[in-house]
């Protein structure tokens, strides 16, 4: 447990880059043998990608780093619970563990509103352990949600 609080720690580091670049606060580390392959927060605007989830840009770099598109025996933390397009990326990588802080109640695809790592239809299971640092990850969100929004009410 020491290691995932350590893990999504350096998470909600990468998810304040996002936040500074303007961008939903994500962030995403792979781990793999005790050290990061990968790392990733979220950039689909700057990028103009609707693919630039935080936990594609760490699987993406991950797989570079391994020359590998492979990622058994890998973890992946990330300050937000998947959502469907991560969480087959998760699934195809064959990453073997998700770990993650803040649920999300509209689009969560590890539980929450859908249970794709885990689901029986696939030839990959992933474990998964939520809720780690939840209450941190969850304020990032909240806070850059709230402020979003009294700032657009100004205008």
């Amino acid at each position: 447990m020491d290691q995932d609080i350590h893990w999504m720690q350096h998470a909600i580091a990468l998810a304040h880059r996002a936040e500074k670049e303007g961008e939903v606060p994500v962030g995403a580390v792979v781990v793999f043998e005790g050290r990061v392959v990968g790392e990733g927060w979220n950039r689909p605007i700057g990028r103009h990608d609707p693919s630039a989830h935080a936990e594609i840009q760490a699987l993406r770099a991950a797989g570079q780093h391994l020359a590998n598109y492979r990622l058994p025996g890998a973890t992946l933390y990330v300050t937000l619970e998947p959502c469907c397009m991560c969480s087959g990326a998760i699934v195809h990588a064959r990453i073997a563990r998700v770990v993650f802080g803040a649920h999300d109640d509209k689009t969560g695809a590890a539980g929450s509103v859908f249970d794709l790592l885990q689901s029986p239809l696939h030839n990959h299971y992933v474990d998964v352990t939520a809720g780690v640092l939840a209450e941190q990850c969850g304020s990032l969100l909240t806070n850059f949600f709230r402020r979003r929004r009294s700032n657009h009410n100004r205008k």
